[in-house]
């Protein structure tokens, strides 16, 4: 076969005939987890793409498009990264349970572990802590696997994880510690903020490569994808907890140590499925942490993304919560043993060039 050839679209019947046991199986698993958050008293709720705003996180990218009034002006909208900021308005207007099973778009993402337009699973619990998404999550996983019937572990690429097994909850500094050999929050001050060159040192004693123009963010993401991802998630699930309150634009701190946020994420087979926080209500505060991820956007890509005020309206109103955002895809993926995303996916978007 020539090399340049390209594969056969998603729709010839072969292809479709290899894909069709995992996208039953994706369909099995919504199904299941529908039931699950029905027998929780959760209320599914369904929240628009269009928004003001895509979000505020710096290194996240948006579709951009725009709406025509009927005299034909223009507005600027975003086709949301995530349901995050409808599904808090909804809190904040009285729901207690909700989940989503929502369509999001990213831009500048494609791979075996990313799409351009993917599902996000998303719950949030008012009135209790985030520990208690950690249980849903042991749950959920568990039942994703019983639900495909193809064995007891997920797996993703010959690695396995037992979602049956006790999860492993390991902090992100010991996480570091372990790993990396770096003791990350001596880099970090009681008010949260960070020390770039103290981290780079860190890094550089530990052969960690360090450019010139890397801040601490840049640094604190090298380690962690190059150095601890890698290792998460393997014969049982990890929960990797307690982020630097840099790195939880959206968490409030947590009561134990203000360094850190009440932010933890999900692995299993090195592969992240989840972000979950304890989630910050305080506006000022939140503004003042949209406004640093813009400068970095702008320090970093040359753009910004607007602020949604009715969100930072809506906080004032907002229970005290726990919420998380599950990449639904990814769960079907380690279920059913798919190797690529695009395998779970009824009908793929088309690839730039294509």
């Amino acid at each position: 076969m020539n090399s340049s050839a390209k594969a056969s679209p998603w729709w010839t019947p072969s292809v479709h005939a290899d894909r069709r046991p995992f996208l039953i199986g994706r369909n099995a698993i919504q199904a299941a987890l529908r039931g699950f958050f029905a027998r929780e008293d959760f209320i599914e709720v369904d929240t628009a793409v269009l928004q003001i705003s895509p979000g505020n996180e710096a290194h996240l990218h948006a579709f951009a498009t725009e709406a025509l009034t009927t005299d034909g002006q223009k507005a600027p909208f975003y086709m949301h990264t995530s349901p995050e900021f409808a599904c808090k308005k909804l809190l904040a207007a009285g729901e207690e349970r909700i989940s989503c099973f929502a369509h999001v778009y990213r831009n500048r993402e494609r791979g075996p572990l990313h799409h351009p337009e993917f599902t996000m699973l998303e719950w949030y619990r008012a009135g209790e802590g985030y520990e208690s998404l950690m249980m849903d999550c042991v749950r959920i996983l568990a039942l994703a696997t019983e639900t495909v019937k193809t064995g007891k572990l997920l797996t993703y690429r010959g690695a396995e994880s037992d979602p049956f097994a006790g999860p492993e909850r390991i902090s992100v500094a010991e996480a570091f510690e372990r790993h990396a050999g770096v003791d990350l929050l001596a880099s970090v001050a009681a008010d949260g903020s960070t020390d770039r060159d103290h981290l780079a040192a860190e890094l550089r004693r530990v052969g960690v490569r360090v450019a010139e123009d890397d801040g601490w963010a840049d640094l604190f993401s090298r380690v962690l994808v190059e150095k601890i991802e890698p290792r998460l998630g393997f014969g049982r699930i990890t929960i990797l907890d307690e982020y630097p309150i840099s790195e939880a634009a959206l968490a409030r701190p947590s009561a134990r140590d203000p360094r850190v946020a009440e932010r933890f994420e999900l692995y299993a087979c090195g592969v992240e499925l989840a972000n979950g926080f304890g989630e910050l209500t305080d506006a000022a505060e939140q503004r003042r942490r949209f406004e640093i991820e813009m400068a970095e956007k702008a320090r970093v890509y040359g753009e910004t993304y607007p602020i949604d005020e009715d969100f930072l309206a809506a906080l004032s109103l907002m229970p005290e919560a726990s919420g998380i955002a599950l990449g639904f895809d990814r769960l079907v993926m380690l279920a059913t043993g798919a190797s690529r995303i695009d395998q779970v996916l009824w009908a793929p978007v088309a690839e730039v060039g294509r």
